[in-house]
């Protein structure tokens, strides 16, 4: 009976799958993320958080389903903003960072190294041909010349038997999930860096607009002083003082539009351009996009489990896992099939005769009798790299813990700030137009105005600030929670920059045409 020689490959392969291999099977680690965070909105800080716009109290009963934050919300977080350029932006990141290209090729690389792991469950065949011409001595041989024509192919197949090839692809498959992991995460990076320069370039406008309107207040307060030293009215030491007051808010509008370029241009680098690419689209002042406090009392725990940093060190232990397998393996004996078929010939004419034909097949077995240690030593280094890779797991789920904690308290308390600096902004527009009216009307004396001036400036430029705070506050607790990213959207990046080429490639060609 004939055998079918395919049938029984795929027989004997399904026989060493269901041997067992040696070193210890993969146990996903004890779970050690919290069932809630510590930080919590308070009552107090809820009562006295109020809405810009009207001026009412936010409700001091807000519960955690008010504003739930859920995987779908955050996969795609900066449509909350509800910023259209914001998007834009973020997008147009995705498609050019080189930071994320550079995640994406690391990516295919260890696809590739599984491949080469998987490699190892097959046969290798390799065929050679040559042509020799040689001559033995005529002291110890015939001293003739003979051509010798051979050609043939060696095959070797290693039987695995213990599962240390079975091991190695496991360890493979864990390092490309973990690579995967490592491009989500750069993903999430790239997005919250995005967002976070961009408001901060909006904070840095709404500041140089608040230092503008005061300039141009402090000139007619100014010319207020001039005209009243004219009629005999105030002193010098009045001028001066309105003078200096004027110059010290001029000093501060350069440092502002310093800090507007660098933003711009470190959203330019984000986006894998040039500085420069962004003078048009951000040079129209737009107000920094506000968010609600609701959000901070609506983060379940369990959203730490789609953090990329978290699941890539769970990937990464994995993988350290089956090394254990790869060097236990090394303990026991390992098995080989070999066999080689060719053609050998003293002429070429005969080369392709039966007698010419040569083989040799047979069973070969390699066993690591006596090493003085060396495996057993091994094993125990890849134990120590599987225990340094759980404590690298449980430090990253601590530190996750923590980014989300700080996340919470500085965006619910930096609401509660915000809504004092806008309050005290109010009471110092009124202090300033009061203040002009008294000293007009000789009722008081300049210190006044220039207090109110002063202290108008400060409350306008920190209010700017804490507003630019609390949106990226709010961005970094996306971040913290791994907001960003898609299951399965690995190659989502590079299929936009795909799309992209080819539309710069369609219109580059109706340009020729």
């Amino acid at each position: 009976m004939r055998l079918h020689w395919p049938l029984v490959f795929k027989l004997f392969v399904l026989f060493l799958s269901g041997c067992a291999a040696v070193g210890p099977d993969y146990v996903p680690p004890a779970e050690i993320i919290p069932e809630k965070f510590n930080t919590a909105l308070s009552e107090d800080q809820k009562a006295k958080l109020s809405i810009p716009e009207t001026g009412k109290k936010t409700d001091a009963t807000i519960t955690e389903s008010t504003k739930q934050v859920t995987p779908v919300m955050l996969a795609e977080w900066w449509d909350t903003l509800e910023d259209p350029l914001l998007t834009r932006l973020v997008e147009w990141a995705i498609r050019g960072n080189l930071d994320l290209q550079l995640a994406q090729s690391r990516l295919r690389e260890e696809r590739s190294l599984r491949g080469i792991a998987r490699a190892g469950l097959f046969p290798t065949i390799e065929g050679d041909a040559s042509l020799t011409r040689q001559k033995s001595s005529g002291q110890s041989g015939s001293g003739n010349e003979v051509d010798l024509y051979s050609s043939g192919f060696d095959a070797s197949w290693e039987i695995d038997i213990f599962g240390g090839v079975r091991r190695s692809i496991e360890s493979a498959q864990a390092s490309v999930e973990a690579r995967e992991e490592e491009l989500n995460d750069t993903l999430v990076t790239l997005v919250a860096e995005v967002a976070i320069n961009y408001i901060e370039v909006r904070a840095f406008q709404a500041r140089l607009e608040a230092a503008v309107n005061n300039l141009k207040s402090q000139e007619e307060t100014l010319q207020i002083v001039q005209d009243r030293l004219d009629a005999g009215l105030t002193t010098t030491l009045s001028l001066e003082q309105a003078k200096y007051n004027l110059e010290n808010t001029k000093a501060e509008i350069p440092t502002l539009q310093t800090g507007i370029e660098q933003g711009k241009n470190g959203l330019a680098v984000l986006l894998g351009e040039f500085p420069g690419i962004l003078a048009e689209e951000l040079e129209q002042y737009k107000k920094v996009p506000t968010v609600s406090v609701e959000v901070a009392v609506g983060v379940p725990a369990d959203l730490l489990r789609r953090r990329p940093d978290v699941r890539r060190a769970e990937r990464e232990l994995a993988a350290q896992t089956a090394q254990i397998g790869v060097a236990t393996a090394d303990l026991y004996p390992r098995l080989f099939l070999f066999g080689s078929v060719g053609l050998e010939s003293l002429s070429a004419s005969s080369f392709f005769t039966g007698p010419a034909a040569a083989f040799q097949f047979g069973p070969q077995i390699q066993w690591q009798i006596f090493n003085a240690g060396r495996i057993r030593q091994n094993i125990k280094i890849e134990g120590e790299k599987q225990n340094q890779a759980l404590i690298q797991y449980e430090s990253s789920v601590l530190t996750a813990v923590k980014d989300v904690e700080n996340a919470l308290v500085d965006f619910a308390n930096e609401q509660v700030r915000r809504q004092a600096l806008l309050k005290s902004t109010q009471s110092a527009q009124s202090a300033v137009s009061l203040a002009r009216e008294l000293y007009t009307a000789g009722l008081t004396d300049f210190i006044g105005v220039l207090d109110a001036e002063r202290a108008l400036f400060t409350f306008q430029d920190q209010l700017a600030l804490s507003e630019g705070r609390v949106t990226s506050n709010l961005i970094r607790l996306y971040k913290s929670l791994g907001g960003g990213w898609k299951p399965m959207m690995e190659d989502a990046p590079q299929a936009a920059l795909e799309q992209t080429q080819m539309q710069m490639q369609m219109q580059t060609q109706s340009e020729e045409l």
